[in-house]
């Protein structure tokens, strides 16, 4: 498991999809501090968090389109099919490498806390329930964006697919079933608890319908 979890490291580090996913996250991320801050005078760093998940919706498929898709358009599936790693390894393994891409991520943005702490004092609680619920929506993301790259080869089509459910998912907002309905809460400093088990059991489900997809595509082989 963790072979492939350092090989999918190395493949968003050796070609430019994770360079890429960070800097234009941080690059819109910027663009939410400079007006909120700068424009409104806000000092609170969740604020900026909040407009910064609505970058997520469209680089989180820079990730996730190629986890599984890849492998089977370049018939590397096989690989994984037949290696002593049981496919619930690989599924996590990978589902681990595209996370730390977005633990990554969010140490970066601690450097704009650092800013902010020089005009005023953001509250350290809200900021930690911020990124907790901010990963949380993340590992979300992830886990829809790889149980989309199971679904087809074509990894565009996986982009697309996953890149439909969030953008619905910012429509359907004001529903309590909405992922950003639920981490709206966190930058106000609430850790639902309810909240937090309906992203985990999400997360959970959907890793688990991409086990069972990969286990039945290779016991018809």
């Amino acid at each position: 498991m963790f072979a492939v979890m350092k090989k999918e490291l190395k493949s968003y580090f050796l070609s430019p999809i994770g360079y890429i996913f960070i800097g234009a996250f941080l690059f819109m991320f910027s663009i939410f501090f400079y007006s909120e801050v700068f424009n409104y005078g806000y000092t609170n760093f969740e604020y900026i968090f909040y407009s910064g998940s609505t970058v997520l919706t469209f680089i989180v498929p820079l990730i996730t389109m190629r986890t599984f898709s890849e492998e089977r358009k370049n018939g590397t599936e096989q690989l994984i099919m037949t290696s002593p790693i049981s496919i619930t390894g690989v599924v996590m393994a990978k589902f681990i490498a595209a996370m730390l891409v977005i633990v990554i991520t969010e140490i970066c943005t601690l450097m704009y806390f650092a800013i902010l702490s020089h005009y005023g004092m953001p509250d350290i609680s809200t900021t930690i329930s911020t990124l907790i619920g901010f990963l949380l929506l993340s590992m979300s993301y992830i886990s829809f964006g790889m149980f989309a790259s199971t679904l087809t080869e074509n990894q565009i089509i996986a982009a697309v697919i996953s890149i439909v459910f969030f953008i619905y998912n910012w429509f359907m907002a004001g529903t309590s079933y909405s992922l950003i309905n639920m981490f709206s809460k966190f930058p106000y400093g609430q850790i639902d608890i309810a909240d937090t088990i309906t992203f985990v059991t999400f997360i959970a489900m959907l890793l688990i319908i991409s086990i069972i997809i990969l286990q039945r595509r290779k016991s018809v082989r």
